[in-house]
Formats: C-alpha cells, structure tokens, sequence
C-alpha cells in the first residue's frame, strides 16, 4: 500500500504565509508583493463581493493583508504572473487603495 506522499498529489490550494497586518500598518511603505489569492468575502462591503489576499514581505518578515479594495483586486490581476514579487507602496487616494 502506498502513502499519500507517495502519489504526488499536489494542493491547488495557494497558500500564504506569514503574520496577518492591517493594510493601514503598510500605507505608504516599501513592500515585496510576492503572491496574492481573490476569494468571496465572508464580508462583502465592496461591489465585487472579494477579498484580495497578498502575500507581503517588509522588514525582511513575510505578511499576509486582507482587503476588499476593488481598485487593488482590478490592478493585481493585471500583473503577469513571471512578474512576482513586484516592490511597490500601496497609497491611499481619497476613498481607495492603489499601488505606486
């Protein structure tokens, strides 16, 4: 009988690592983005009803934020996938989040 390790079933599942930080902790800082993931919010305040997760590096230390931000889902999603990480510094702009 052969274990499960043994099969080379992989997880599609993409994880991410690290400390949970409010975005509010980051504004205005330089920050490795090194992954992200879009779900459906457990609370939906956007229009899109997502949360994006990013998987991000300052300090030397790995964090994951979570955030509802339309504008930072529609601007992930755009960034080619052999561009990870990225360094950029996610601003406030009057109601919104964007990325520098």
């Amino acid at each position: 009988m052969k274990n499960f390790s043994e099969l080379g079933i992989k997880s599609s599942h993409r994880v991410l690592s690290g400390e949970k930080v409010k975005i509010r902790h980051i504004l205005n800082r330089d920050i490795l983005v090194w992954d992200y993931r879009i779900e459906k919010s457990k609370f939906p305040k956007n229009k899109s009803g997502m949360c994006l997760h990013l998987q991000i590096e300052f300090d030397g230390h790995k964090h994951v934020v979570f955030t509802g931000s339309d504008v930072l889902i529609d601007l992930i999603k755009q960034v080619p996938e052999d561009e990870f990480p990225f360094q950029t510094v996610i601003v406030q702009t009057g109601e919104y989040f964007e990325f520098t």
